[in-house]
Order: C-alpha cells, then structure tokens, then sequence
C-alpha cells in the first residue's frame, strides 16, 4: 500500500515539477523546476530498491546536468528576446501530440504485455550496486573505459581552451592590479 501511494505522489509531483518547466516563462523557475523533477524521478528508483541509480540520478543529473544548464544560462544573454514564427501552429500541435501518442503506445506496451523478461536479473545473494559493477567491469568494460577516457580529454581540452582565452593570469597579480584590469574591461564593454 505504501509503494502505490508513494508512486502516484511521486508521479503527480513529477509531472507538476516537469510541467512548470515547460510552461515557466522564467528561467530560473525552470532551472529549479527541473531539478526537482530530477529528484523526484530518483524516487522512483529507490521505490524499486535500486538505490544505485537512484543515487546516480541525483548526483549525475541534478548535480551535474543542472550545473551545466545553470553556467549556461548565465552565459546565455536574456536581455535579448528570441522570435519564434511557427507557420502553422495547429499542424505543429497536431503532429507534437501525434509523436507524444506514439512514444506513450510504444513504451506502454511492454508494461501491459505478459511476456516481460528480466535480461539482467538481481541475484539475491548480492545487492543492486554490486550488480551493476559486475555487468560494468566485465561485460561492459571496454565501452566503460572508453568513457572515461573520453571524459578525461575532455576535460582536458577544456581546460586548453579556457587557458588559451585568458590574457593573464589572476593568481599572479595583486588585488589593485585586478580592480584596474576589470575596471578597463569594463570601460571597453561599454
């Protein structure tokens, strides 16, 4: 009884939270909105003691994800206004809830079939997390590495083009040298 009512509450806040960042006209609101659909949606994993994933979900995705969105929306210039021109507003509504139909057909059907089976299923006798790192680190493991390798280049180009922007080096200068050269980078916005 529990697990029933945990879901729906889960799943009407869920939508609600995904619903406000789609319908907000503020940024902030959707960045916030949307985090907490990223939690709420770890919920779920930890209703079906996949607490792994659900501690993934939070740190990858609310952590990082929306760290990401955020940087970028103070980057992004909001004092500019974007023009949409949609032609045909029905024809795009018409064919958006056409493909929201059939994605809705196409994930439900497995649910309400019988014929469901596990691939990977959770041996008893080791937990989720366990589980996971098995398939990881022998079935998976070259794509895994591969990941990580792409991750730390990167990274690491990241790095190099960030360096190469700046002119000088913050850590090398004193405090009265900083407020002259952000004070004449603001003299030359202007």
């Amino acid at each position: 009884m529990f697990e029933i009512v945990a879901f729906y509450l889960f799943a009407i806040l869920t939508i609600v939270m995904f619903s406000i960042t789609v319908f907000t006209n503020n940024a902030l609101y959707a960045l916030s909105a949307l985090a907490a659909g990223m939690i709420f949606i770890s919920a779920f994993f930890f209703l079906l003691n996949a607490d792994f994933l659900g501690v993934v979900q939070i740190v990858v995705y609310t952590g990082a994800v929306m760290a990401l969105y955020a940087f970028g929306m103070m980057f992004f210039d909001s004092m500019s206004e974007v023009k949409e021109r949609i032609q045909n507003p029905r024809l795009v509504f018409l064919l958006s809830g056409m493909a929201a139909v059939i994605i809705v057909i196409v994930f439900v059907s497995p649910i309400v079939s019988d014929n469901i089976i596990a691939e990977y299923a959770v041996h008893p006798e080791y937990g989720n997390t366990q589980d996971v790192g098995v398939v990881l680190f022998t079935k998976f493991l070259v794509p895994f590495e591969v990941a990580a390798v792409m991750l730390l280049v990167a990274m690491i180009g990241g790095i190099i083009l960030a360096g190469k922007k700046m002119d000088v080096s913050y850590s090398e200068l004193s405090e009265d040298e900083i407020d002259a050269l952000e004070s004449s980078n603001e003299k030359d916005s202007k």
